[in-house]
């Protein structure tokens, strides 16, 4: 036997994301430089596009924790841990994520019947917008255990507030408890009272807490509109997710999955935090709300259930 190798068995990682885009290739890269999976599948309709997105990340082989990653298609999700959906149409300058409503629901639906015909082990994490319809339709099409199928939701909102809290104080965004419920997008509900640091209220007025989400709904559209697309961020947040269903770490995420009477709603799919681990969403934490932070929830499930019903 030569030095250095093994006769155990190491299991592989593999997580698979459809759509080679900014937000796809981000997410790959993110997954690799952290070590997160040990095999990492790029596919796109698109073949020399994945294909080079693949070539780039292979040539700093040498700087990265060691992966597997190649091209591949919809027969490489028969392995899959995690299958990450980021494909479809991009939000431009302007538009609103829910005006990508009848497009990507369409794309969304194509996908996961193609990932049924490998897979019905794997957890589908929905990063296509808008976030919380999509999620919905993957859901439905799939027709997998429940929480086996959920989306990013408002991590990456809850983050932006987070660090817009955080500067306002100037301490670290991790020390911050700060979230967003509901949509992923304009209908977002911020819970200010649960806003704390290390268990204490934040030193800062309403109206300051309020200048904080403003800014952090708008974040997305400020963003599109200096580059065209937002995809640090947010691939940042998917190995989050990956990690914790990779390795079973039973951690707390804001994100959406199907409600079916958890705070008083049915039938759709919006952000409520929930426990995620091995087969993805494990379960939902209930948290004490005020009557207008439940008032703007119904608001967000009735934006939403009009646009399911369309």
């Amino acid at each position: 036997m030569f030095l250095g190798t093994s006769s155990k068995h190491i299991e592989s990682t593999r997580v698979v994301i459809i759509g080679a885009g900014n937000v796809g290739a981000t997410c790959a890269f993110s997954l690799l430089i952290q070590g997160i999976a040990s095999e990492i599948v790029l596919i796109d309709r698109d073949q020399k596009k994945s294909e080079g997105e693949v070539m780039d990340l292979e040539h700093g082989a040498s700087f990265a924790p060691h992966a597997r990653v190649w091209a591949g298609d919809y027969a490489d999700c028969k392995g899959a841990d995690v299958v990450v959906i980021t494909a479809g149409a991009k939000q431009k300058p302007g538009q609103s994520r829910l005006e990508l409503v009848e497009i990507n629901t369409k794309i969304t639906s194509e996908i996961v019947k193609n990932i049924r015909r490998y897979t019905k082990q794997a957890v589908i994490l929905m990063v296509a917008n808008p976030l919380d319809i999509t999620t919905y339709i993957a859901t439905k099409t799939a027709g997998f255990p429940w929480g086996q199928v959920f989306g990013t939701g408002t991590t990456l909102d809850s983050s932006r507030f987070r660090y817009l809290l955080a500067q306002s104080m100037n301490v670290d965004p991790e020390s911050v408890g700060a979230y967003l419920l509901g949509e992923h997008g304009d209908s977002s509900v911020p819970v200010y009272s649960h806003v704390n640091v290390m268990g204490e209220a934040l030193p800062l007025s309403k109206k300051e807490m309020q200048k904080a989400y403003e800014n952090a709904k708008r974040a997305a559209y400020e963003v599109i509109e200096r580059k065209g697309a937002t995809f640090y961020a947010i691939a940042l947040a998917v190995a989050r997710i990956a990690r914790a269903i990779l390795y079973d770490e039973n951690h707390v995420f804001v994100a959406s999955v199907l409600l079916r009477g958890e705070y008083g709603i049915n039938d759709v799919c919006l952000s409520v935090p929930v426990v995620v681990g091995r087969g993805g969403v494990k379960k939902i934490v209930a948290v004490t709300l005020s009557a207008e932070e439940k008032k703007r929830l119904q608001k967000s499930v009735a934006i939403m259930k009009e646009n399911i019903k369309n």
